[in-house]
């Protein structure tokens, strides 16, 4: 049987209580383990990272998680290294973070990692930062869940503030701003003359950061304010006016449930209808599978495991990993989707296209040093080639990139998608997210408000790494 230890990360957050009984009642952990009011995150990391566990999954809480649905089950039946949970979040929609469900050997890999000096990655999020550089010697890989989790709601009006004094900080590159202004852009107005509510505390921190730490701020003075962050929020709020709230009890978290029954549901709903991406490979198979993610629908894209390999080559269309997941993306679904469709009634299907030259562009890349046969003693790595194999034959008819093959079977690969579901427009999405389109189209078609997270696209830095490596080899020759 799977031992899971709970830590309960905790400042005064007002959630706390609640938090964690909730956390007992859905984790059901077999020890539970309180860092209480450990400041900076990175003390509080270190701290984590001493306690002796006898488990094989550690899920790391902070108490601005209220966990609304079982997730033992989920944890007793999960074998990856990594879950990053996506949770509801009052200000950001829907986000990963917050709850890290992470097993037993990478919790001791990140153990022995030493902090990196003057690393400004590692002072504003440190457990990612470490848990990143355990896993990559590894080959560890992380992956994402739905569950139904409530973040940041009921906050403490100082916490509020200092949360998004360092949001505000970690939103300084390019791509993590244009999340940031994205977010605040949804925010409501102010409720009226006079009054503050959470999201005007979070404009009045944000602001405060901004003039306060410059862009030009070393790891160390922006480690500095952080540790003065707590003495600053109250300051603030006191110069603004603002009274704090008073505590939170279970009870009233429930009272919130009860009269807010009709808000959506992100947990895991076990449904016959599922959600597969028809793209091939190198069309934004993975940006989709992220962007389903965002929506609230688990996703696997690509899956390499034995049970799928074996029950897909032997004609069988009751997949196993379906009974977890919500739909499955790439070139797993192509040579399926009709079995799949009358197997999984209702269910919706996403084609993703992509301009011919750009798109035989990126497979050019993606299929370089990427062989089709190879020798290996290592089981996991043998049923991935048996799956690499078998797709390609099944998909492309050939093991290698072949330009002029590789047009053919798109073409016609779309032609007979639009053909099948020409009498059905309301289950087939054709979307171009290699152009820009995104949540724009995908959010409605799925019957979901379009998220304040803009849509990820995930393939355009792997392209550049890899023509790197080709003009390297070349050069080498």
């Amino acid at each position: 049987m799977t031992k899971i230890d709970l830590v309960f990360r905790q400042i005064d957050e007002r959630t706390r209580q609640a938090s964690l009984e909730l956390a007992k009642r859905h984790i059901r952990p077999d020890r539970v383990h309180v860092i209480d009011d450990v400041r900076p995150f990175t003390k509080c990391v270190e701290e984590m990272l001493k306690i002796d566990h006898d488990c094989d999954y550690v899920v790391y809480l902070d108490a601005d998680c209220l966990v609304l649905e079982d997730m033992r089950g989920f944890i007793e039946q999960c074998d990856a290294a990594y879950v990053d949970s996506y949770v509801s979040d009052r200000f950001r929609g829907r986000i990963h973070c917050g709850v890290h469900i992470t097993r037993i050997d990478l919790v001791r890999a990140m153990a022995r990692v030493t902090p990196p000096d003057d690393d400004m990655k590692y002072v504003l999020r440190p457990e990612s930062r470490l848990r990143n550089l355990a896993m990559k010697p590894l080959r560890m890989s992380k992956q994402f869940r739905n569950f139904d989790i409530l973040h940041d709601y009921f906050q403490y009006n100082r916490h509020i503030f200092m949360k998004y004094a360092l949001r505000e900080l970690r939103s300084r590159t390019q791509t993590q701003l244009h999340r940031l202004k994205s977010a605040m852009s949804r925010w409501p107005d102010p409720t009226g003359a006079g009054e503050v509510d959470d999201f005007t505390i979070a404009q009045i921190a944000v602001d405060y950061a901004r003039g306060h730490v410059s862009d030009e701020a070393c790891p160390a003075e922006t480690h500095a304010f952080i540790e003065t962050l707590p003495e600053r929020a109250d300051a603030e709020l006191a110069r603004h006016g603002i009274r704090e709230k008073g505590d939170l009890s279970l009870g009233d978290v429930e009272a919130w449930l009860n009269a807010n029954e009709d808000r959506p549901y992100f947990g895991n709903k076990p449904t016959r209808s599922k959600i597969f991406g028809l793209g091939l490979s190198r069309t934004g198979t993975r940006s989709l599978t992220s962007a389903l993610q965002i929506l609230g629908y688990d996703t696997s894209h690509y899956p390499i495991d034995e049970d799928t390999y074996t029950e897909l080559s032997n004609g069988q269309y009751d997949l196993t990993l379906l009974k977890y997941h919500d739909g499955l993306t790439d070139i797993t679904t192509v040579p399926f989707y009709q079995q799949l469709d009358k197997h999984y009634p209702g269910s919706k299907f996403i084609l993703t296209v992509r301009d011919r030259e750009g798109w035989l562009r990126s497979c050019r890349n993606h299929w370089f040093n990427r062989p089709a046969f190879k020798a290996t003693e290592d089981p996991d790595d043998e049923v991935h080639m048996l799956m690499r194999q078998f797709l390609r034959s099944s998909v492309f008819g050939c093991y290698n990139f072949v330009p002029e093959r590789f047009t053919w079977v798109y073409e016609r690969h779309v032609r007979e998608v639009m053909s099948y579901f020409k009498d059905r427009p309301d289950d087939l999405l054709i979307i171009d997210v290699c152009n820009g389109e995104g949540f724009e189209k995908l959010a409605p078609f799925l019957g979901r408000e379009i998220p304040t997270e803009p849509f990820p696209h995930k393939g355009a830095v792997l392209s550049q790494r890899v023509e790197a490596a080709r003009a390297a080899s070349a050069a080498a020759e």
